[in-house]
Order: C-alpha cells, then structure tokens, then sequence
C-alpha cells in the first residue's frame, strides 16, 4: 500500500523537488546567503519532508484500512478529517439507493419466477389432455408421430420447469439413496416414442447399485444426458449404457452414443448457456440450454460430467458421484 501511497502522491514530491531546486539556485546565487550551509538546510527539509510523508501515510490509509474492514462489519468507518466524513456520506447514499434497486429487482425476479412457474402449470393441462388424445389415435404411424412432437414439447416445458427453479436448488432438494438402475429405466422409458422413431435401441449394463443425490434432479440431469444422446445419435443405432467403480470408490455411470460426436472445438464449450454448436446449428434445432442446465445441477450436487468425444465415433458422458463423506460437506455448504 506504501508504494501506492506514494505513486498518489508524485504530484507532492514532484512539487518538493522543484521547490528544493529553486531553494538551492537561490542560495548559491544570492551572495547574502553565501555563510548559509546549503547541506544543512537541505538535509533537514528533506528529513521533514519524509516525516510529513510518513505521517500522511499512517493518517490517510488508516481510513482506507478501515473502508476494507467494513465490507466485513457492514458498517462504513465515520472517517476524522471533513474529506472522509464527506466520502463517507456519499458512500452510504450510494450504498442505500443501490439496496433499494437491488430489492427491487429481487421483487421483480421473484414475481417473474412466479409468473413463469404458473404458466408451465397451466401449459401442462393441455399437454396432458393432448396425451390422452394421442393415446385414442387409432392410426399407429400418426400416433408415433404425435407423441414425439408431444415429447418434445413436453421436454422443452421440463427445461423451463428447472431453469426456473435451478437458483433455488439448495432449498429444493432432497439428499436420499437413489436406486440407479431403476430411474436409468424409467427416463429410457419416458424417451421411448423418440427412440422408436428413429430407431435407436439401448445396451444396459449397471451395477445393482446406490447413490446418495436428490432422486429429482438426478432423473433431470440424466433426462438431458439422454435426450441428448438420442437427439445426435444416428438412426438405428444403440446406445450404450453402463456403471462402474472408479480407483477411489465413486460410482460412474456413462451413456455413450454412437452418433455425429463432437468437434475439438466445440467440446470446451458445450456446457456454456445458449451455446448449440457445430453439429446443432447444421443437423437439428437445439437450444443450447440441456447440457447448461444439467452442468449448473450437478455441480450443486456435487456430481461431476467428464465429457469424451470424437467426430464420426459419437460422444461418452459420464456422470461421477460424490462419496458419502463428500455429500456431507456439499450438503452443509
């Protein structure tokens, strides 16, 4: 801080320095000073210049000191010389007008969180009468082809559902023992219509195992990890699915598919919000928004995604659980 200090203060020594130098042509031009000792004289300014400095230092940072202190204690210091308590004043204005916009737009988010929150819900009673419809098409080709335009939409709402609720997700969750295989089985299922459209089939081999996470958002995470698989996958191809133990004890479950892949320099930058790459602007609509969300929700749970991906071999998504101990620690964070 002491070089800072002074860097602030150049224009005080600059001025010191000139004031020194006119002093020292004056006492060696002018012949009635000539018995003055001109070391002297610029020895003790000098020393008292150095006090004056040092005093200034110890007086001035000891309110900036202070100013740091607070963004601890909450409180701004009330500062001794009128500039500080002038700073001071200003600063609170400031900081008061900034509280009440803040508030303000947390009002507004909250109010806006609500609205979107409501319309899902009421966009869900036609979705649902739209399900029971499809279900009483006698004609199966157009049947297939309704439930995969209803899965979609019904995709899309879920998204929404946990965008909207993701901020919130430490007051949202549920740390349980969530049997693997079974919500594996059941977000295959839920993706079943789209599957048989394109005729993609699943390979399964998971270990009768258990995870401590939330049951909710782990089926959401791994909704998008597979939605994802099948949205890239080529038609007719399978999908492989299975379970491990890494060196450390964590359980790994991986979905890998044998579709476009990713490219190098798309695959830094597949979990950044809205980004769709290569394969999603040139093959089929894509949001950009599964893989983001999936990413937010898993590292609040403590569940990392390691990503393997090569063009014209497809791409291998591997989910790696926390340990017990390790949840405790995320839990109480």
């Amino acid at each position: 801080m002491f070089i800072s200090y002074i860097k602030e203060r150049r224009a005080w020594i600059l001025f010191f320095v000139g004031l020194q130098i006119w002093l020292n042509i004056i006492l060696t031009l002018d012949i009635a000073f000539q018995d003055v000792s001109i070391l002297y004289i610029n020895l003790v300014d000098i020393i008292a210049f150095l006090l004056f400095i040092w005093w200034r230092y110890r007086k001035e940072t000891a309110y900036y000191k202070a100013l740091k202190e607070s963004a601890m204690l909450a409180s701004l210091p009330e500062g001794e010389s009128c500039f500080e308590k002038k700073m001071t004043s200003i600063m609170e204005e400031l900081i008061l007008v900034n509280t009440e916009e803040l508030n303000q737009l947390k009002v507004q988010h909250l109010e806006e969180n609500d609205r979107i929150l409501s319309w899902i819900h009421e966009v869900k009673t036609p979705l649902t009468g739209m399900r029971l419809i499809i279900d009483a098409v006698q004609e199966r080709p157009l049947q297939e082809k309704l439930e995969v335009e209803w899965l979609r939409i019904h995709l899309l709402l879920d998204q929404q559902l946990h965008h909207t609720r993701l901020p919130s997700l430490e007051k949202d969750y549920l740390v349980e023992n969530v049997p693997l295989q079974k919500i594996t089985y059941t977000e295959i299922k839920e993706l079943q219509a789209w599957c048989m459209q394109k005729g993609i089939g699943f390979e399964i081999d998971l270990l009768q195992e258990e995870v401590l996470t939330d049951q909710k958002w782990l089926a959401f995470i791994l909704r998008q990890v597979l939605s994802n698989a099948v949205k890239y996958s080529d038609a007719d191809k399978e999908i492989h699915i299975f379970s491990r133990k890494d060196e450390a004890g964590h359980t790994v479950l991986t979905v890998k598919d044998f579709g476009s892949g990713i490219t190098k320099a798309d695959l830094p930058r597949i979990f950044e919000k809205s980004f769709t790459g290569t394969m999603g602007r040139n093959t089929v609509a894509s949001t950009g928004m599964g893989l983001y969300l999936a990413k937010n929700a898993a590292d609040k749970l403590g569940i990392r995604i390691d990503v393997d991906s090569k063009i014209g071999e497809g791409s291998a998504f591997s989910l790696r659980f926390p340990l017990k101990n390790e949840m405790s620690r995320i839990a109480s964070r």
